[in-house]
């Protein structure tokens, strides 16, 4: 079990100008929807936005912490669009 606090400041470790949204879908500290706001998007397609989340929550998903992960990358002007 991780705590949606951790799972935000893995990502914002790896980074840092995130803005980071997490909810826990089940209750049960393993299950999360993220959504990451970066200006570090910039540029990258989906996949690669989403490899950078993946690999700073890596340790978590490997040791089965986090079981379930569903994950929405924005650029801060992609953000703007939708929200």
């Amino acid at each position: 079990m991780i705590s949606p606090q951790q799972v935000e400041e893995m990502i914002r470790s790896q980074i840092p100008d995130a803005e980071v949204q997490v909810q826990d879908l089940t209750g049960g500290g393993d299950h999360y929807q993220v959504t990451v706001v970066s200006s570090q998007f910039e540029n990258k397609g989906l996949v690669q936005q989403h490899q950078l989340v993946y690999g700073a929550l890596r340790q978590a998903m490997s040791s089965e912490a986090i079981h379930a992960l569903a994950l929405k990358t924005y650029t801060p002007q992609a953000w703007q669009a939708v929200s």
